[in-house]
């Protein structure tokens, strides 16, 4: 058994800042933790081993794409596995190793698997996020096992599956196979919310929901104004517009434009790195995060902890876990237009509701998120599992 103090831990990936809010909760609780990744694509969160995706403009980047037709090799994919074990020195003698997601640098599964198993030989035990797309959980998907999910833009014809590639190749032979290798190599999977919990459930190595953590030290309160027009605020992923479900939030909002347009001010962003997005955050008062899902993503807890009002992912599923009544912490926002746009008008019509509602957020995220209190989690859950 690893010892319960000073544990050295090596965090591989990173998707809105999960891992960093991880880090700074282990960090506190006294242990060592390296965290490696590109930092999220666009988003270029902190890392401590910097990665790097090469070839992703211009020129260049059509070569590198005429060389993957021809022949299935993926130049970037193969830099970046490189660079990756350019830093074996660091990466050994772990306690433990975390990925955040079975595909943890977004490369090719070969090139994945054979970084992931060179990591198993060289620390202790492996761990593995049930976080964002995988096998497990598009093919509970494409399956219909959800009442609606990040596929039902597919299923009503608004994408092609061409459009859906990135997502719909996790269920490829070679993302199903690097499934296989890394549920053998690894000693569990661990989901980060109920949009991955529910897939997982019934997995053998299943070792539950843990919930994201978010350092709410950094993260300043900031209780609602009944005396301003609200501002409300989408900040848009073009790369995930449909799969957020950002087409309903965008049609609500002119419903909301015809009907209260002197009473609120709209903000429509696209693709904003972390750091700007924060920015625009804290102006708002209303945040739109996204539609087709079960729970919160990060960047709406990270709002819900600032005390704004989410319409987001709130499903009864959640409800249930926490035991929390509708509309009570989050509204939650489902795939349907005028529901949504009725939702933000009661919201500019009745002020009181969002200083309650953004009061509730808050306390939500101190009860359940609290970085330390689940940096906790997770080290009672690894400890557990030999």
């Amino acid at each position: 058994m690893v010892s319960h103090k000073d544990m050295k831990i090596l965090l591989v990936g990173e998707y809105s800042r999960l891992h960093n809010s991880l880090k700074e909760g282990l960090t506190a609780l006294g242990h060592q933790v390296v965290l490696m990744g590109d930092g999220d694509y666009f988003k270029n969160y902190p890392v401590d081993i910097k990665l790097h995706r090469r070839f992703q403009k211009g020129p260049i980047k059509l070569f590198k794409n005429l060389i993957y037709r021809l022949s299935g090799f993926d130049c970037s994919s193969w830099f970046m596995l490189q660079e990756a074990l350019g830093h074996r020195q660091q990466l050994k003698g772990f306690d433990l190793v975390q990925l955040i997601n079975e595909s943890p640098l977004g490369i090719m599964p070969n090139h994945e698997l054979k970084l992931i198993k060179w990591l198993k030989v060289h620390n202790n035990k492996l761990f593995v996020l049930a976080c964002g797309t995988d096998f497990i959980s598009v093919r509970f998907a494409m399956d219909k096992k959800f009442r609606y999910s990040i596929l039902e833009p597919l299923f009503k014809g608004k994408v092609s599956k061409k459009e859906y590639g990135p997502i719909l190749k996790y269920l490829s032979k070679k993302h199903q196979d690097l499934h296989q290798a890394v549920y053998d190599l690894c000693q569990g999977y661990i989901a980060t919310d109920m949009d991955y919990d529910l897939p997982y459930r019934g997995l053998k190595k299943y070792l539950g929901m843990v919930p994201n953590p978010i350092n709410i030290d950094d993260i300043k309160f900031t209780a609602q104004s009944q005396d301003k027009k609200p501002v409300i605020f989408h900040g848009g992923n073009t790369k995930n517009y449909f799969k957020k479900g950002s087409d309903y939030f965008d049609q609500a909002l002119e419903i909301v434009k015809r009907e209260r347009s002197g009473s609120c001010e709209i903000v429509r962003t696209e693709d904003l790195p972390y750091a700007t997005y924060v920015t625009q955050l804290a102006q708002s008062d209303i945040v739109l995060d996204q539609v087709l899902g079960y729970d919160q993503g990060y960047n709406a807890l990270e709002a819900m902890a600032q005390g704004k009002v989410l319409l987001t992912c709130a499903e009864k599923e959640w409800r249930e876990h926490y035991n929390i009544p509708e509309h009570c912490v989050a509204l939650n926002a489902l795939p349907d237009a005028q529901k949504i746009a009725a939702l933000l008008i009661e919201l500019i019509d009745h002020p009181a509701q969002r200083v309650t509602i953004g009061e509730q957020a808050r306390s939500f995220i101190e009860g359940h998120h609290h970085y330390k209190k689940v940096a906790q989690q997770y080290l009672e859950l690894w400890r557990s599992v030999n």
